[in-house]
């Protein structure tokens, strides 16, 4: 089965060691994303729901470029730096997810990136 790496200059670009995304199986695997902005690669607010916004128009990039859309997640992982902004992350999500909103999983940022708040990766069908 074919796999294809999918890569876009609309969203922050990964490290040598990763991805943006990959298309296989009939998914396409975005992964960890952070509220980076693609052409200045400063992270984007201050709060969490600035952030988690930024993390999803980045997302939602990755997979315009794959041919899919935030409509077609099934799967989103959303790992924050502090349980407090959870709260805020999910009064942001509801907007980009009003109704039949992804399976979801959440977790603690494992490392600290100097004002990042929040990284969030997801499964969306191909």
């Amino acid at each position: 089965m074919a796999r294809e790496i999918i890569r876009t200059a609309n969203a922050p670009g990964p490290s040598p060691t990763y991805s943006q995304a990959v298309r296989a199986a009939g998914l396409v695997f975005v992964s960890g994303t952070s509220p980076h902005d693609p052409v200045t690669g400063k992270i984007v607010g201050e709060t969490i729901q600035e952030q988690t916004r930024q993390c999803l128009k980045n997302i939602s990039a990755i997979l315009e470029a794959a041919g899919s859309s935030l409509e077609r997640v099934v799967s989103a992982t959303v790992i924050i730096l502090e349980e407090a902004d959870f709260a805020g992350m999910n009064e942001e999500w509801v907007k980009w997810f009003p109704v039949n909103p992804p399976a979801r999983q959440g977790a603690k940022l494992p490392v600290r990136i100097p004002g990042m708040r929040v990284s969030i990766a997801v499964i969306a069908e191909g």
